[in-house]
């Protein structure tokens, strides 16, 4: 039988354990819901979820974006959890381009290295994107972190 070696960026996901337990709770979710409630009603099954597994969600927490040292504006995501990881969720047919473009932005606008894109509006099943924005990147100047 043959091993299969694994590189390092196949064991370092990063927040590794949160992540599955996200991902759990949200096909759990989609089990009891499938793509019938509005956004607000998995928005409070994901938080009461996430925290019967340990984690702590804040939700809607408004998250201030600066410009050159100066609050410019507010960014409120869904849910934040472990005041780590962003979650943006959607309930629609199928996710646009928009979606997924804006939900880019206020990760990388953001001082979060880790976001989830939910959407359980889709009849097929639960779509999850999973994006990091990693420490690595060039900060923008004009942001301050909160």
């Amino acid at each position: 039988m043959q091993s299969i070696t694994r590189n390092k960026a196949d064991t370092n996901l990063l927040y590794q354990r949160q992540s599955y337990l996200i991902r759990g709770a949200c096909f759990n979710i989609y089990k009891k819901f499938r793509n019938t409630q509005k956004e607000t009603v998995y928005q409070k099954a994901l938080e009461l979820e996430l925290n019967s597994k340990g984690l702590t969600v804040e939700r809607e927490k408004q998250i201030p974006v600066y410009y050159l040292g100066v609050k410019v504006g507010v960014y409120t995501p869904d849910l934040l959890v472990n005041n780590i990881i962003l979650i943006e969720l959607k309930a629609k047919p199928f996710l646009h381009k928009e979606d997924i473009a804006q939900f880019w932005h206020y990760l990388k606008n953001s001082r979060f290295k880790l976001g989830f894109l939910v959407n359980f509006g889709n009849p097929k099943g639960v779509e999850i994107i999973r994006r990091v924005y990693d420490s690595a990147r060039p900060r923008i100047s004009a942001y301050r972190s909160a």
